[in-house]
């Protein structure tokens, strides 16, 4: 797609895994080259959001630094800003610790996207926000949530009209997240 930049969302803390979370290994690579390898097939134009530079060190992709928002509301917004650099009308974000996102993603947000403002992910009844394809307009409205108080995504979507894609979670949800050690664990045993 020529249109669609692709921000990877690393920023967090990962306090619950020890710290470092985009650095943790998962089978023999990082999961931020996990997330990097599925955003590389959806776009040449990739970025990484980061809330301090050393959090994504050698990454093959731009790196970008969370506007100063916590949570991942943060990293949206460089994103977005970052997509109006390039001059591409959407962005799509993903988290670093998804590893096992469906290859289908772009697709489907893209097909539903229609007149929204954003087309966000959903799993077993449960939005994933941090899955999601923006317009990049979006950036117009981000000042002003901001001022009001706003700092989810789940707020910012609503502020600018979202559809919710949904995904058959089973027993392997494809938008399982990293968040402890236990975590990591279980996706070993997906890979082997």
């Amino acid at each position: 797609m020529t249109d669609v930049a692709v921000v990877i969302l690393a920023g967090g803390e990962g306090r619950r895994i020890g710290g470092a979370k985009p650095l943790r290994q998962l089978g023999k690579r990082r999961l931020i080259n996990w997330a990097l390898d599925r955003a590389q097939c959806w776009s040449n134009v990739v970025a990484v959001a980061v809330r301090d530079f050393a959090q994504a060190p050698s990454v093959n992709a731009e790196i970008v630094q969370d506007d100063a928002v916590e949570g991942p509301f943060g990293g949206l917004a460089a994103g977005l800003k970052f997509v109006r650099t390039k001059g591409y009308p959407f962005l799509l974000t993903i988290p670093a610790d998804m590893p096992f996102l469906p290859p289908d993603l772009l697709d489907r947000l893209r097909a539903a996207i229609e007149d929204f403002g954003c087309a966000i992910a959903s799993s077993g009844g449960h939005a994933h926000p941090v899955c999601g394809l923006w317009r990049a307009s979006t950036l117009e409205k981000v000042d002003d949530y901001v001022l009001s108080g706003g700092r989810s995504l789940k707020g910012f979507s609503a502020l600018v009209g979202a559809i919710e894609v949904e995904w058959a979670a089973g027993q392997k949800d494809p938008f399982f997240n990293i968040n402890s050690a236990d975590d990591l664990a279980e996706a070993e045993k997906r890979i082997t």
